[in-house]
């Protein structure tokens, strides 16, 4: 089976203005406006949006970034999530007509935008062997079918169980407890291609993987680095708190590759001076890094910082261990190099370290996929932590760590057990608290399931939520590799590519979505996500839903283990989901922090989650925060040849494309590109807005891409730009972060030929 048909290829070239210097304002509300009231209608539409993050409504599908815990605004969105919430809420649909009209090749043959625009699967579909299109099947025979799969195998890890980030906490704790009643470890989630190397990093150095401040430490901040993020197109609501953390003095340090809008200012769309397109400055110095060059810019911040002796003694003394290893790493570290590798100066190096050694040092840095997706990512992050150790910039008010997570739940998920490998602590509480015994070999993560899948090791591939395909690395590999199995099955709300490269049978589950009402036997329920600074809140949908045989996650699941390992003494599935109360129940007593769970996330705005670090107490193995001490890495790359990052277009929240725009880029009608500097262009031959093949290099191989248009761009030179995931097919399999194991996206050799 063919993965697709060139489908995001380009008649035209696109549009080319210039980038935007601020982000927000008018356009961004006349954008959210135009996607909500063409997709949702003015009546669904904005009804979805007055309950949007309201604490009696429904938590963004889109990114994590936490509500303000003393007030809601009426509209307490942004651009982004209203055109998530605009998708989700459309009143189009597609059911058997459409598929008895689209076979699997002419889907193929189509864009990734165009399938999200299609609208919402309103029944179950069943692809089967041999067929080319898809045919309704009822829900009992559905489950029927899956669970003969999975019964049939020879073991259950031959089975494996992706999450996305969109499930809830009763979905996710759910469906871990089913797969571990089944009896594998093996649940790989979209943690493991974003911010598993932040967890990695964090339990090593400060013994908790989740940020350690609040809103609150935001705006008390004096200095907010954001590295390695773009915030005004993955999280713009992150630019309100860092406007108002302006507004109280502090200082912003960006240190990203390309000149992002949303870290140079921010037009505040819900003020009359934003409205009037007068933004705030945010940025007082951008660090325009080269590609991998952080932990080179890092290490020389810290050389600095001990050069000067000016460092919290008493804090390092008292709560760290290794500060001598490290102290020697930097000693030896040599400024040339340094500089060389990160393509910043020394001087401005010291500027930066002037900034944050200012006033009392409260320093927050925040950070994202430009840090976490390189071959170095880990000791990346533990370079931000040694900064952070260095001046006692953690465990106090306006001070500490900040990994902003993508999904609006990944964090929640992590916490009530997806993950391949779980503590024993965890583990030996469901064994406890429902009589089982749960498997203890660690499963499969993303990368070890496609190997898996592409082996013949696993045969069945179950998704709750997601694009799997398409958010995956190596793509024609992934392809071939679902394409191997015996039965693939994708719970989802609309169309994406992963339905249309299948095992030898393909399933979809159309299930409600966040905005809508979920009736159960009990009455209307509410579900709870987890947010990136540890707040747990309900989120009640209250639309009606797009179609009555549609099914909630917890519902899908419940039905799946019931036929698949059927009601235990103490685990009746369809009765746990008749109250989601009685769900978070037993989250209470398995999970530390969830004590009165029921009654706290009732309460407006929800409640914290504890956490060690933010108090100083270190969950490590010498009960210390650890000092990182590993020796200086960068990618190396061939003569003549570039880095490549992949990244999102402002229309676009990971793989789910809402238009062809990339606004603050100044990109009209295009993803088919690559952002490349004019110099690099010039050396070789490209004129701006022509056509280019771009091949990546690994150890088993070259990859290519074809007909991309070269965008000259204010990027470092030696390193480019394109959007994922039109360039996924580039990015080797075995490419991944040391100790994480996530995919290298931002890592990419490539070389680049003009198209004759």
């Amino acid at each position: 089976m063919t993965i697709e048909r060139d489908s995001t290829s380009q008649e035209h070239p696109p549009k080319q203005k210039n980038a935007k210097s601020h982000a927000g304002g008018t356009p961004a509300v006349a954008s959210a406006l135009k996607h909500v009231m063409k997709t949702a209608g003015p009546v669904r539409g904005t009804k979805a949006l007055l309950d949007l993050n309201q604490t009696d409504g429904f938590d963004c599908p889109s990114c994590a970034w936490p509500d303000p815990d003393d007030h809601r605004a009426t509209s307490e969105f942004c651009e982004n999530g209203a055109k998530a919430v605009a998708s989700e809420a459309t009143t189009r649909q597609i059911g058997r007509d459409f598929f008895l009209k689209h076979s699997i090749d002419e889907l193929l043959a189509q864009s990734d935008y165009w399938h999200d625009q299609q609208g919402r699967i309103t029944e179950p579909m069943v692809l089967h062997d041999g067929q080319d299109h898809y045919q309704p099947i009822s829900w009992d025979a559905a489950f029927k079918l899956i669970a003969n799969e999975l019964n049939t195998l020879d073991h259950p890890d031959q089975a494996t169980f992706y999450t996305s980030g969109r499930a809830s906490n009763e979905a996710a704790f759910l469906y871990q407890l089913f797969v571990r009643t089944f009896g594998t470890n093996n649940l790989p989630d979209c943690s493991n291609m974003c911010h598993e190397s932040s967890g990695t990093a964090m339990m090593q150095s400060v013994g908790v993987g989740k940020g350690t401040v609040t809103l609150d430490d935001i705006y008390q901040a004096e200095t907010i680095i954001c590295i390695g993020q773009n915030p005004g197109t993955n999280h713009p609501r992150m630019l309100s708190a860092l406007e108002k953390a302006v507004e109280n003095d502090a200082q912003i340090i960006a240190i990203n590759p390309l000149k992002e809008a949303g870290l140079v200012g921010f037009a505040h769309p819900q003020k009359i001076s934003g409205m009037l397109g007068k933004s705030t400055r945010l940025a007082s110095q951008y660090l325009q890094v080269n590609l991998n060059g952080d932990f080179a810019l890092l290490r020389a911040l810290g050389k600095e910082i001990l050069a000067r002796k000016n460092f919290d003694t008493s804090f390092i003394d008292e709560h760290t261990q290794g500060i001598e290893d490290y102290r020697r790493q930097c000693e030896h570290s040599n400024w040339d190099t340094l500089t060389s590798i990160s393509g910043i100066s020394k001087k401005e190096i010291q500027q930066l370290a002037d900034t944050i050694l200012r006033g009392e040092r409260k320093l927050i840095t925040c950070w994202a996929m430009g840090i976490t997706q390189h071959r170095n990512a880990v000791a990346t992050i533990r370079e931000i932590t040694n900064i952070h150790l260095l001046i006692g910039a953690i465990g106090r008010p306006g001070a500490g760590l900040c990994p902003v997570r993508g999904h609006s739940n990944v964090q929640g998920d992590r916490t009530v057990g997806i993950y391949e490998k779980m503590p024993e602590t965890f583990l030996a509480e469901l064994d406890r608290e429902f009589d089982l015994n749960c498997p203890r070999k660690h499963g499969y993560d993303t990368v070890e399931s496609i190997l898996a899948m592409h082996d013949g090791d696993a045969r069945v591939f179950f998704a709750l939520g997601g694009n799997f395909l398409q958010a995956s690395p190596d793509t024609h590999f992934t392809g071939k590799a679902l394409s191997k199995c015996s039965l693939t099955c994708h719970v989802s709300t609309k169309l994406n590519r992963s339905h249309l490269v299948t095992g030898k049978t393909g399933l979809i589950l159309p299930c409600l979505g966040r905005s809508e009402r979920d009736t159960q036997n009990e009455g209307d329920q509410f579900v709870t996500c987890e947010n990136s600074m540890s707040i747990v809140h309900m989120s009640r949908g209250k639309l009606k839903p797009s179609s009555p045989d549609l099914l909630s996650e917890p519902d899908i699941i419940a039905r799946l283990a019931e036929a698949t390992v059927g009601n235990r003494e103490r685990i009746n599935w369809r009765w746990l989901v008749g109250d989601y109360d009685r769900i978070r129940d037993l989250i209470e007593r398995i999970i530390p922090g969830f004590n009165a769970f029921n009654r706290r996330v009732r309460e407006p705005g929800g409640f914290y989650l504890p956490n060690s670090a933010k108090q100083r107490t270190w969950n490590t193995p010498s009960a210390k925060a650890v000092f990182s001490a590993a020796d200086l890495d960068q990618i190396q790359v061939g003569k003549d040849r570039l880095i490549l990052q992949s990244l999102r277009s402002h229309d676009q929240y990971n793989t789910t494309i809402y238009g062809l725009n990339d606004r603050y880029r100044g990109i009209g009608m295009g993803r088919r590109i690559i952002f490349l500097n004019p110099k690099d262009m010039k050396a070789r031959d490209i004129a701006p807005v022509s056509l280019v093949d771009i091949i990546s290099y690994w150890q088993d191989g070259e990859r290519k891409v074809e007909n991309f248009y070269a965008i000259p761009y204010d990027i470092p030179r030696g390193t480019a730009a394109a959007y994922f995931p039109e360039v996924n097919p580039l990015i080797p399999l075995h490419s991944t972060a040391l100790e994480s194991n996530t995919p290298t996206s931002k890592s990419i050799e490539i070389s680049i030929n003009p198209v004759p």
